[in-house]
């Protein structure tokens, strides 16, 4: 058994940038041949890593070549081709020939867009899934898996993957994976890349809280686009999570013969798994759009008690102002005039008109009364485990 030194993935993770920017996923044009492969000039250079085990031993390594496969396979149990990066398109092609794959299969592993989904083709089976991009928040990228009777071989678009406790456990020989076939291994795969999904709804729905707490007590705009950007990261989660369920329950009915019955209980759990997401995100959509809700019936009472606020100062004013155009006008007999307390009384009538008014004002509730608070959802969200 070769002792490893280093995990390929997770050397590459700390090598590639921390947030690359967002880029437009790359189609074919109209009218393209099936099977077409087009090339991305922002693809990641491809790199090979290969775990081959078996109950009495593991090898791991990184090859140069994908001629070194025929030497191994048939002296392990279970070979485990893990492929990150899709740039090297004569890599991609040689692999799919040792692989026996369908040049549409090909096509899929290459162009980025699929939706999860599983294809049956002869020998093995193929599964498209969406999994979390380590490199960006709340970001997919495509994994494309294919199992066969004794391999498990993985496309990913650039290092860096949930697979690390996998590896971890293929390294120490404990559990059930070292003496299993390669469909467990696909199901242990599969179980990391869904699981890496709870830590992120996990965060979302803590920020759902504290955005609630803010649109509650005090909203202001800036919070108006926070909600927004919550609600696309959730759409993007929803994207991905929605055709996977429908993916993992074709895999567990699986007639081909490549998945062993000891193998479905697990496959039905990891079904169980991402009905859990799906729950999630669709409670976390509905607390979402409510907040949106709440956040324009803040600003709407706001607006109304400005406008209260400033009707109520116009209604006092209009009988002073009323009383003050009278005594502006320049008649010459006006009795007023020549009484020596005229400007007092004057005075003091409009002050006791406006005391008056104030006074009726909050008899009627209409200044001065307590703001209401809008109340907060009194039932929370699921959390995740």
């Amino acid at each position: 058994m070769s002792k490893p030194t280093s995990d390929p993935a997770r050397s590459a993770d700390s090598a590639a940038p921390a947030k690359p920017a967002r880029r437009q996923r790359r189609r074919a044009r109209p009218g393209t041949p099936p099977g077409t492969l087009i090339p991305d000039p922002h693809a990641h250079p491809t790199r090979l890593a290969l775990f081959a085990y078996g109950p009495e031993g593991l090898v791991e390594r990184e090859l140069g070549d994908v001629g070194e496969l025929e030497a191994l396979r048939g002296k392990q149990r279970v070979l485990w081709l893990d492929v990150a990066g899709l740039r090297d398109h004569e890599t991609l092609r040689r692999v799919g020939q040792w692989l026996g794959l369908h040049r549409l299969e090909l096509e899929d592993v290459i162009n980025v867009h699929q939706r999860a989904k599983v294809d049956a083709y002869g020998e093995h089976l193929f599964f498209v899934a969406r999994m979390l991009d380590p490199h960006e928040v709340c970001a997919t990228e495509q994994l494309s898996l294919f199992l066969g009777r004794d391999f498990v071989v993985t496309f990913q678009e650039r290092p860096g993957d949930a697979f690390g406790p996998v590896r971890e456990r293929l390294r120490s020989g404990g559990g059930t994976l070292r003496a299993s076939g390669p469909d467990y291994l696909a199901y242990a795969l599969l179980d990391a890349a869904v699981d890496a999904y709870f830590p992120v709804l996990e965060a979302l729905g803590e920020r759902l809280e504290k955005l609630e707490d803010a649109l509650t007590n005090r909203p202001r705009r800036q919070h108006l686009g926070e909600l927004h950007v919550l609600k696309r990261e959730l759409l993007v989660l929803r994207r991905a999570v929605w055709p996977l369920r429908e993916a993992v329950n074709q895999l567990h009915r699986d007639d081909c013969g490549l998945v062993h019955k000891e193998t479905r209980p697990y496959l039905n759990d990891l079904y169980d798994h991402t009905v859990q997401l799906m729950d999630l995100i669709e409670t976390y959509r509905e607390l979402s759009s409510g907040l949106l809700e709440v956040y324009l019936s803040s600003m709407s009472h706001r607006l109304n008690e400005v406008m209260m606020v400033l009707t109520v100062i116009a209604t006092i004013f209009i009988p002073l102002t009323w009383l003050s155009s009278i005594w502006g006008m320049n008649f010459k007999h006006m009795p007023e005039l020549d009484w020596p307390w005229a400007y007092p009384a004057a005075v003091a009538l409009m002050v006791a008109i406006g005391v008056a008014l104030v006074v009726y004002f909050r008899r009627r509730g209409w200044i001065g009364a307590q703001t209401p608070r809008l109340p907060r959802a009194d039932r929370r969200p699921p959390q995740p485990r």
